[in-house]
């Protein structure tokens, strides 16, 4: 994927293959000097059991820059969690395996409940936000990495690539979004961002016209990737959505918050594969269908928040138009693919299609009939206002876990 092209709107860092790992880590570890530099994990409990984790720890282990990495831990009983901080105990760095599940984070979640601060649902939302909120109170850190659990093509270099545009003081950049070729098994991968993000704000862009916040969307090589860094400065004004809109939701708090010029993306591999989900087509709340519908969703919020007026006229044109333009777009990458040697099957490409036609349908139902929702998991400054011992408390309840089930 080595080029140069820059889309005008955000920078894009491309990997050149001029310089090796080993110079990117030792510029790092100079820049970790003076900006400390942490790494969350969010993990299912399942995923220790799977075939990606062990990898990355093992990469991860003699990186020399990193000062801290926080593992949130979902999903898992009390010797689960034991299992999951021995799993992790190979890590020379500092860490922390925060147990989500444990009687006292439970307590916690209370308490903001009985604040109206709660987040709504468990998942990586939480999970990620909970991790920020541990690493907000150890104050300690300038930059802070997230990337999955699931990765199976893993190698540290990614980490390096993925903060160096935000760990250098003398970048501007306030955000670095990593981006990479879906391909994996002989097989073009990437689903929801080719058939239905890239389609659908294409579709967005005909029917309710020209809007910065598409163009900006659009700029991004995979909107849709769960690698971010960020200078910690800017997480506790972050609103972390709690459904499957993380990674859009994330990339509008960006546009919402900085200049386009504080945001890059950086090109942090050549191939990258990780657990894929399924398309539950007869199940609207769980895999492929799920996420969609939440994305749309997500994207739908911000642009009426920025004043465009949605109806149910609106969304049965732009669900038309999207079909139209995702089967354009498919022609495209079965020819790409074919020209690569790649598996493209057509026929389930466009059975997605139309399964994500019609989530653009019930994604605006949900929009039009809740139109007060807040999907957003409160900002870590809202917390503090409310419950100034919180962040203290949290982390006591992660030293307590720690020594009862040591």
């Amino acid at each position: 994927m080595a080029d140069f092209h820059q889309n005008g709107n955000i920078t894009t860092l491309h990997n050149l293959r001029s310089r090796s790992v080993d110079e990117l880590d030792y510029e790092l570890a100079a820049f970790a000097q003076t900006r400390k530099i942490s790494l969350i994990l969010p993990s299912l409990y399942s995923e220790l059991e799977g075939p990606a984790l062990a990898n990355i720890v093992k990469e991860l282990a003699p990186v020399p820059y990193l000062h801290r990495i926080v593992i949130g831990l979902d999903r898992a009983d009390e010797a689960q969690y034991r299992h999951a901080r021995a799993f992790f105990a190979d890590l020379n760095q500092n860490h922390v395996v925060i147990w989500n599940d444990s009687p006292r984070m439970i307590a916690l979640q209370q308490r903001l409940g009985e604040l109206g601060l709660a987040p709504q649902e468990p998942g990586k939302g939480k999970n990620v936000w909970t991790s920020m909120g541990y690493l907000i109170g150890c104050a300690d850190s300038a930059v802070m990495a997230i990337h999955d659990c699931d990765i199976v093509t893993y190698t540290n270099e990614m980490l390096a690539r993925l903060v160096y545009p935000v760990a250098n003081p003398s970048f501007p950049y306030q955000v670095a979004k990593g981006y990479y070729p879906r391909i994996g098994e002989g097989k073009l991968n990437g689903r929801v961002t080719r058939l239905l993000v890239s389609p659908l704000l294409i579709a967005l862009k005909r029917v309710i016209g020209d809007r910065d916040y598409l163009d900006y969307l659009r700029s991004f090589r995979y909107p849709l990737s769960g690698e971010f860094a960020m200078r910690t400065a800017i997480l506790p004004d972050l609103r972390i959505p709690s459904d499957w809109g993380l990674e859009i939701g994330v990339l509008s708090e960006a546009w919402r918050n900085l200049a386009p010029k504080s945001v890059c993306q950086v090109e942090i591999s050549d191939a990258y594969d990780h657990k894929h989900q399924d398309l539950s087509t007869e199940d609207a709340t769980t895999g492929l269908s799920r996420m969609s519908t939440d994305i749309c969703k997500a994207i739908f919020r911000k642009l009426a928040a920025d004043g465009t007026v949605f109806t149910p006229n609106v969304f049965r044109t732009l669900k038309a138009t999207y079909y139209r333009s995702a089967l354009d777009l498919l022609d495209g990458y079965y020819n790409d693919a074919k020209m690569n040697g790649l598996i493209l099957d057509r026929h389930s490409e466009e059975k997605s299609i139309e399964l994500f036609a019609e989530n653009i349908i019930r994604a605006g139902n949900v929009f039009l009939d809740n139109p007060h929702e807040t999907p957003f998991i409160p900002t870590w400054n809202r917390v503090h206002a409310a419950d100034p011992n919180f962040l203290k408390d949290l982390q006591a309840a992660v030293r307590a876990d720690y020594d009862d089930y040591a």
